[in-house]
Order: C-alpha cells, then sequence, then structure tokens
C-alpha cells in the first residue's frame, strides 16, 4: 500500500511540477497521518452525521471583491465576512502573506482555552518580562502568581506581551513548545498558509498569516463563550497575588477604541469585541466581530493600514457596509 502511495505522490509531484514550475506547499499534509492528526473527527455512524469541513465557514476564491463604498487604498488587506449566510461581502488580498502582529494573540487565547485549565496558576520569572524595548505589557512583575483566566485579560484588552509568555509557559512550559500547539491548531482549521513562532506577534520573519486564516482562527475562538466574555469587555479588575503576598489589583482598558468609545460605530451595528495589533513591520490591525441589529454576526478585518487613523477610518467603512 505504502508502496502505492509513494509512486501516486510521485506521479503528481511531476505533474505539478511541469513547464520547469516549482510549487511550493505551505505546511503541506502528511499522507501517512491520520485526519485525527489535523483535529478532524471521522467517527460518524452515517452520512447524516458527516459534516463537511467548510459547512459553516465563508468560503472565498482568490479573487477581490471590492466595492465603492471601501477606500481600498488605506490598507494591504481587508474582509467582511457574514457569519450567518456564510458570504464574504468584501475582500483584498485576504490570501496575501502578512504579519500578524498581536492579532496573534486571539490564536495565542484559543490554544489556551483550549488546553489549559482556567483556575490555573502561574508564578511569573523574570526571563517572562525579558520583551523589546516598547512592547506592550500589562503591568506583571517577576513572583506575581496569576490565574490563567487572569493572564487571559491582559492578554487580549491591553496586549500584554508579557502575559503571552507567561500563558505559553504555563500551558506547555515554553513558548517554542507553545507556538508549536498553536500551528497545530491554526492546521486544523484549516489555516494552512500561517505559520507562529510565539505567542505574541512581536516581529518575526517567520511568524505570518493571512488575513483569511485569521478569520478561519478568529471564527473559531468566538465558539469559546470565556473568548467571547473577555474580548467585549471594555475593561478588567485583574486580581495578582505579588511576590510578597498580597492581593493587589490592575485595571486593564480595553484597547479597542469602539468598546472605549473613542470612534463612532455606525447606526444599527453592535461591535462585540476583537483585538488590535501594531508593529512596524505588520502596520496597524484589526479583528472584530459585531452584530447587525443585534442578531447577524459579521467578522471583519483589516491588516496593514498605513496609520491608526486609516485602520478605523476603513473599518468604520467596512462596518457601515453592515448597517446598509
Amino acid at each position: 500500500m505504502r508502496k502505492r502511495t509513494a509512486l501516486l505522490f510521485l506521479i503528481l509531484s511531476v505533474s505539478a511540477s511541469g513547464c520547469g514550475q516549482e510549487i511550493t506547499i505551505d505546511n503541506p499534509y502528511d499522507v501517512y497521518e491520520s485526519p485525527r492528526a489535523y483535529g478532524l473527527n471521522t467517527s460518524v455512524s452515517s452520512t447524516s452525521e458527516a459534516a463537511f469541513f467548510a459547512e459553516n465557514l465563508c468560503v472565498a476564491d482568490t479573487q477581490d471583491k471590492l466595492s465603492g463604498d471601501i477606500t481600498a487604498s488605506l490598507s494591504e488587506a481587508a474582509g467582511l465576512f457574514n457569519l450567518q449566510e456564510n458570504t464574504m461581502e468584501f475582500g483584498k488580498n485576504i490570501h496575501l502573506r502578512l504579519y500578524p502582529a498581536s492579532t496573534t494573540k486571539i490564536l495565542t487565547a484559543y490554544t489556551a482555552l483550549k488546553h489549559g485549565d482556567l483556575a490555573a496558576a502561574a508564578t511569573v520569572t523574570e526571563a517572562e518580562l525579558q520583551l523589546e524595548e516598547g512592547s506592550t505589557v500589562c503591568g506583571l512583575s517577576a513572583g506575581d502568581t496569576v490565574t490563567l483566566e487572569e493572564l487571559l485579560y491582559g492578554l487580549m484588552l491591553c496586549s500584554g506581551n508579557d502575559a503571552a509568555n507567561v500563558i505559553a509557559d504555563l500551558v506547555s512550559g515554553s513558548s517554542e513548545e507553545f507556538a508549536k500547539l498553536m500551528n497545530q491548531e491554526a492546521l486544523a482549521l484549516g489555516a494552512t498558509n500561517s505559520h507562529f513562532v510565539n505567542p505574541h506577534g512581536l516581529h518575526h520573519e517567520e511568524h505570518y498569516t493571512t488575513l483569511y486564516d485569521m478569520y478561519l482562527i478568529f471564527q473559531a475562538a468566538l465558539q469559546e463563550e470565556k473568548f467571547v466574555t473577555i474580548i467585549s469587555s471594555q475593561n478588567h479588575n485583574g486580581t495578582v497575588i505579588n511576590a510578597s503576598g498580597e492581593t493587589i489589583s490592575k485595571e486593564w482598558i480595553n484597547s479597542n477604541k469602539y468598546l472605549n468609545g473613542e470612534e463612532a460605530v455606525p447606526e444599527g451595528v453592535q461591535v462585540i469585541g476583537g483585538k488590535t495589533g501594531t508593529t512596524n513591520a505588520a502596520g496597524y490591525c484589526l479583528v472584530l466581530f459585531s452584530q447587525k441589529n443585534g442578531s447577524i454576526p459579521y467578522i471583519s478585518i483589516v491588516y496593514k493600514a498605513d496609520s491608526r487613523e486609516n485602520l478605523y477610518l476603513e473599518m468604520t467603512e467596512l462596518l457601515g457596509k453592515i448597517s446598509k
């Protein structure tokens, strides 16, 4: 059987590379791996119980879907997805490889919620606080004891890179091992054009995604009730026990300008929550979950806007398309 499979693979390889053109496939599936290795359940007892992989997803091709009411020049990529109809209502460069910056933390939170215990506590180390200058943090100190639940608030509201490192160590023992788990989860969701090397999204050449992959990841995270509770919070008073055994409170404010009242939301649209992200290489990024008239769910994403002002300008235009 393996000889037959190997022969078939050889034939396909030759066909795919015809005319001298070499094709590179990101994160190729191992032909000998079972579907379970990629998070796919094969234990169905009848055809009626089997669901297609993309049954509840917006499936998009490689063609842009633009609109005259969206200023397409403000960012590198943008997308608007109707989760009720499973349709893409706007799409620009959704399969282009880009750096995700702190929107990485959507996958970090999703992975931690799947594999961690919210009540588990970690003691913060000096190594976990070693971050590049100017990094956003939630104010943890070495010796602090904090639960995974509180860490997730610090991660998603004020985009704490310190919280990201502590979460990775708590769940997997190291950032490297946690990144492997992140990649496994992304691959299982069909996000095959992504690769993650850290839990916070600080720039690395080999840390990348596409807008469509992030849509897949965010949609999966929204199925976690705790995730939605966290991202929809305007602020949170985190509880931390410091090295002296004292219980202290830390106020974490959501960096999302729609939630903190700095940006107006079009009439008929409710912004539930999401994640911001900014680095020099990634530009200004925003992933949002919203509803039209309190019922129809949407995901909207803007990647690599050239300024924070234009990030919110284009996102507001996308939200305006929802309200029509």
